[in-house]
């Protein structure tokens, strides 16, 4: 058996995999969505998961960003309350997958970051991108001082440097009869990712930022390269012969070459998923047409809700067109209508061009897809 719980995050992420069997349900929780998500949408999934036998055999933070991190940070927040007080927990949790902003590009990074943000004059140009780094690292902070509190183990599986990365990581990694391919980050992306990370440090500390507004603008622009998103854990899940490839906020160029690397293409370099979690929401940031005719899939799986224009109208259409030109039938799936959604299939209606669309309701809390019966 192999479900997956698209759970209604707004413009976040908020995966439930179910794996096992009916009698014996086993759950993964991939990312927690933004502020509202837990008590809105998720909570009662873990409940009624936990009312049914069950617990969270892991969850994983795909990468430190508001959108996939608060509903976590809020479930464990309350399980530290309920424990604290005695009280019945909402479900429990045996381990946690969560690369840390010190993990992912190193403590001296991090330090110069921190001595950045407490004694520099940034100027209002650079602010939006500064406050989200500086939020990130605190936010992933607190995940990992919850998860000692609640002694669920990081990483475990990741030694010895505990980092979640495709050099690092077991091949495959067995949940019973459930497997999971680590294709990202791999280790050169985050060399990338260090080293414009430093680029970025050093323009700063000479104080660019301060007396040059037009190279702060610059520089703000090249830093929102850097994010989290760029070393998001991304890995191929299998079992029952299904798959599913969850992708976080990647990028669709790196999510190749982790799926290369860890030789999980086919000899003509092509990959066919049953599922695939569009990377980033949608955006055509990260994605190209090319992407969608190497890796294709049999459902499209898209967590937006036009924030940001997300999904892109680009996205969709590559989807689409992708698809007609190989002659499969797809579906999307999507946690919200959107202004592109709406534009999709007004200029490439469902019914001429092969595709279905399908929307979580405004009723609805989650949309289920079985893979498996």
């Amino acid at each position: 058996m192999l479900r997956l719980h698209v759970v209604q995050a707004e413009h976040g992420d908020c995966l439930i995999l179910e794996h096992g069997s009916p009698e014996a349900s086993r759950y993964i929780l991939i990312d927690g969505g933004p502020a509202h998500t837990y008590e809105d949408h998720l909570r009662d999934q873990l409940l009624a998961i936990r009312d049914a036998g069950g617990k969270l055999e892991l969850a994983i933070l795909s990468h430190v960003d508001d959108d996939h991190v608060n509903g976590l940070l809020d479930l464990m927040d309350e399980l530290r309350d309920q424990r604290s007080s005695r009280s019945p927990e909402t479900v429990s949790i045996d381990a946690l997958w969560h690369n840390t902003f010190s993990q992912t590009l190193g403590g001296d990074i991090e330090n110069r970051f921190r001595t950045l943000m407490a004694e520099a004059t940034v100027t209002r140009s650079v602010i939006p991108f500064s406050d989200k780094a500086e939020r990130s690292i605190r936010q992933g902070d607190e995940l990992t001082r919850l998860a000692r509190e609640l002694d669920v183990p990081l990483n475990r599986e990741f030694l010895p440097r505990r980092l979640i990365a495709l050099e690092d990581a077991p091949a495959p990694i067995a949940f019973g009869k459930l497997s999971f391919h680590v294709v990202g980050p791999t280790e050169g992306n985050l060399q990338k990712l260090r080293d414009e990370w430093l680029e970025w440090l050093e323009e700063q500390e000479r104080d660019v930022l301060v007396r040059d507004p037009i190279a702060a603008e610059r520089a703000a622009r090249a830093a929102d390269r850097s994010i989290p998103n760029l070393s998001s854990i991304m890995f191929l899940a299998e079992a029952d012969g299904k798959t599913i490839l969850f992708t976080g906020d990647g990028r669709g160029d790196h999510l190749l070459e982790g799926l290369e690397e860890a030789g999980l293409l086919e000899p003509d370099g092509n990959l066919h998923v049953d599922v695939l979690k569009v990377p980033h929401h949608g955006s055509a940031r990260n994605v190209t047409p090319e992407f969608f005719r190497t890796l294709t899939a049999g459902t499209y799986v898209i967590c937006a809700n036009g924030k940001h224009d997300n999904p892109d109208l680009d996205t969709l259409e590559w989807i689409v067109e992708a698809a007609g030109e190989q002659e499969r039938a797809v579906e999307i799936v999507v946690t919200n209508a959107t202004e592109s959604t709406r534009r999709l299939v007004h200029g490439y209606p469902p019914d001429e061009c092969g595709y279905r669309l399908a929307e979580i309701r405004p009723e609805e809390h989650v949309r289920t897809l079985n893979l498996t019966a």
